[in-house]
């Protein structure tokens, strides 16, 4: 019987191979993440992003489109009682934070995309958010006329939509 000595190969097998494979899923999974979060926090401190994070009035003059609003609040009868955020997010923490997140993608794709109507309208869901925060500070004078939890509730917005706005 003869020496029978396996020699080796000058083609890696597979499984030589797969170290090489591996490393450049790594490299390019890397670059994908890195440019992911790069892009996220250059468009995060180009757009101004903590400044929402904050209940300061002037964050929603950071799109041209609020000017107008903000203009109107600032001329109005609640700039010396009432913020932005008093009026248009819900007053518990999760909530407030889920709707300005919410609402944050949801003006960043409109205005990015540029599809939003001008003058800015409010949504569905933001008057109904509205609305609460019109109980939540006027229901004790309001409470005989408001009709809440009917079918048809009172409308605050339908008689005062620029009470907060100044219009």
């Amino acid at each position: 019987m003869g020496n029978t000595k396996q020699s080796s190969s000058a083609t890696p097998t597979p499984a030589s191979r797969w170290p090489q494979a591996s490393l450049r899923v790594w490299l390019l999974l890397a670059a994908l993440v890195g440019g992911i979060i790069g892009l996220g926090s250059f468009t995060f401190a180009y757009a101004e992003g903590a400044s929402y994070l904050s209940d300061n009035p002037d964050a929603c003059v950071n799109c041209h489109v609020m000017q107008d609003v903000y203009d109107g609040w600032n001329h109005g009868s609640h700039k010396a009682v009432a913020t932005c955020n008093d009026c248009h997010t819900p007053h518990t923490f999760l909530e407030k934070y889920m709707i300005k997140g919410l609402n944050g993608w949801n003006h960043s794709v409109a205005f990015t995309t540029g599809n939003f109507p001008e003058p800015i309208q409010i949504t569905e869901r933001n008057h109904e958010v509205a609305l609460e925060n019109c109980i939540y500070c006027h229901g004790d004078m309001v409470v005989a006329i408001s009709h809440e939890g009917e079918a048809e509730p009172t409308d605050c917005i339908r008689c005062h939509a620029g009470v907060g706005h100044g219009r």
